[in-house]
């Protein structure tokens, strides 16, 4: 159904793949993610809940959606969030999540009902002191008792590595040792622009700057059931001879906009076409009103840029004026 012409934009692209935040909240306070000062949190009653939650997701399932990826703020935070993942478990699509792996240790039963399979993992440096700096928490003992027993229960892993110059960019080659004996994915992930991040392109660690850096200690390679497919935002490679492998998001160096299908749901209710637009439909409201959300979730979809929300060229990317306009990362959903 991803071909259905009502989830398609005028640029051709279907788009199957939703990402529903259900929080604001976070136990860390990672810096790409939340200013310093932290955030205004949106009122409750502002919020979807757990019923609406589904409503939506159930909505989007019916027009061809067939993934669907939980996130936050923290999503394993909510309350509620064992039941919301039963519920959408219950969809008959791909469920995922991305966390921080805080909590995980309280969710394996409910994982594995669902049938969520693979989890995003979000870690910045494997190095105690470093965690500490850029999450503003000392969670790294738990962080990493909980990846052990993820691996244990056979959840494949993809850890979220977000790399900035002068900070984590030394660690490169220690996250790619820990693919050798585990079947894991390294996922190096490009710093991008949002409020209150304090981005700046000097901070940027480039694609290539990261394949180079990979190059120059081993021998890269390309295998069959790794080949970037239609929609991944990763470039996937392969160490020779470790069981795992690592891929990088380029959405800055190297944008994948021509082959995206994702769609973004705030935890406000608000549909996002692309991660980098300011522009915002409210599905929320309507559906409390008692009104047919469809039309407004064509018409978002109708709009969406040809890339990164009408950042088209280096200098609009790198506009504060332009990026500020935008949502702090963790008001967006990871």
């Amino acid at each position: 159904m991803e071909n259905n012409i009502l989830m398609q934009d005028t640029h051709g692209r279907g788009h199957s793949y939703l990402r529903i935040s259900i929080t604001e909240n976070c136990n860390l306070r990672c810096t790409y993610c939340m200013p310093a000062e932290g955030i205004s949190l949106t009122p409750k009653a502002h919020l979807m809940t757990a019923d609406e939650i589904v409503t939506i997701a159930q909505t989007f399932v019916n027009q061809g959606v067939n993934k669907i990826r939980l996130t936050g703020g923290e999503p394993l935070v909510r309350k509620d969030a064992k039941d919301i993942i039963l519920r959408l478990g219950k969809l008959g699509v791909e469920l995922t999540l991305t966390t921080n792996g805080i909590l995980v240790h309280d969710f394996i039963d409910t994982f594995k009902e669902a049938g969520v399979h693979t989890l995003n993992l979000s870690i910045d440096s494997l190095q105690k002191e470093k965690f500490n700096q850029i999450t503003r928490r000392n969670y790294f003992d738990k962080f990493n008792e909980n990846l052990e027993l993820l691996d244990a229960n056979g959840f494949q892993l993809k850890l979220n590595v977000v790399v900035m110059k002068g900070f984590n960019d030394n660690e490169i080659i220690d996250f790619i040792e820990l693919t050798k004996d585990r079947n894991i994915q390294i996922r190096f992930i490009e710093f991008m622009p949002f409020d209150g991040n304090q981005w700046n392109k000097e901070k940027l660690v480039s694609y290539a700057e990261i394949l180079s850096q990979v190059n120059d200690q081993y021998t890269v390679e390309k295998v069959k059931r790794l080949i970037d497919k239609p929609h991944d935002t990763a470039k996937n490679h392969k160490i020779r001879n470790y069981k795992g492998s690592f891929s990088v998001i380029s959405s800055v160096t190297n944008p994948f906009c021509s082959s995206c299908n994702r769609i973004r749901l705030t935890a406000d209710g608000k549909l996002k076409n692309c991660l980098f637009s300011n522009s915002e439909t409210d599905l929320l409201q309507t559906l409390r009103s008692g009104g047919a959300i469809e039309p407004l979730i064509f018409q978002n979809i109708k709009s969406k840029h040809a890339m990164r929300g009408g950042m088209d060229d280096d200098a609009k990317f790198q506009n504060p004026k332009l990026f500020s306009q935008n949502r702090s990362m963790i008001k967006i959903g990871g």
